[in-house]
């Protein structure tokens, strides 16, 4: 006969694949066709391109957050589980639950939580999936700790992995910590995607909303390097004269190499 710790364990085990299932239950009801034709579009899920392959059921982020506040004390198995998964919103509602989480765990379940997270990395892999999770979670809890996983990520293969790197320094930047944003950026700079250049501008932008003489300071030793939707974005709260003056930066440095 099974001890009862042993008998406990496969209870547990039982009720939370239980709930996971009514959770799963609960996403395939909202589905919408018609909306999940709509994202494969917008999510570049086409042959060759950064979302190939994923699958949509056309649920909405406010619904899906719903969901993740109800089953927010899902077991990390079964949101392993989700983030296996082939369709996106369960994924992301993995994450979602995962951020909420967050900000109510101990200090060694906090530790626990980033480390199920970048063990992860592989199912993170769109950029709504990074932007609505890296920062809540690896964001706040390196805000006292030592970035160095963060130019890990930043020189990792993986482009989300380096998406990651860059988005998580939004929430030091709202601390007044700089030096990890500028420090990735000078990594990315010459990135061949335009989403790690869009996500490079975002948080330049970001610094530059905090203190704008930081981020001048940047560009003018890297503008003339940075591509140009990346500088775009980093310099969209300038005044148009301003903006006009690093985007010629551009086009001069560039003919200058023809």
């Amino acid at each position: 006969m099974a001890s009862p710790a042993t008998q406990s364990r496969k209870l547990a085990k039982v009720q939370t694949s239980a709930v996971l299932s009514d959770l799963q239950t609960e996403l395939l009801a909202l589905a919408n066709p018609e909306k999940a034709i709509a994202l494969v579009r917008y999510f570049k899920t086409g042959k060759g391109e950064y979302g190939e392959g994923d699958r949509f059921l056309g649920i909405t982020v406010p619904a899906q957050r719903q969901l993740a506040k109800k089953y927010h004390n899902l077991e990390l198995s079964a949101i392993a589980k989700l983030l296996d998964s082939e369709w996106h919103e369960e994924r992301l509602t993995g994450l979602l639950i995962l951020t909420y989480q967050f900000p109510k765990a101990s200090f060694e379940q906090k530790q626990v939580i980033v480390e199920f997270y970048l063990d992860h990395t592989k199912a993170i892999n769109n950029w709504d999936l990074v932007d609505i999770s890296c920062r809540p979670i690896l964001g706040k809890y390196l805000l006292f700790r030592d970035r160095q996983i963060l130019f890990q990520l930043a020189q990792s293969a993986n482009l989300w992995e380096q998406r990651i790197a860059i988005v998580t320094t939004g929430e030091l930047i709202k601390h007044q910590s700089y030096e990890a944003t500028l420090a990735i950026a000078q990594i990315l700079l010459n990135h061949p995607h335009v989403l790690i250049h869009k996500a490079v501008g975002w948080m330049l932008r970001e610094v530059g909303r905090q203190d704008q003489q930081v981020l001048i300071n940047f560009l003018e030793k890297y503008a003339p390097q940075m591509p140009r939707v990346m500088l775009r974005y980093a310099i969209e709260h300038f005044e148009q004269p301003q903006r006009q003056a690093y985007l010629q930066c551009i086009a001069v440095s560039k003919s200058t190499l023809r």
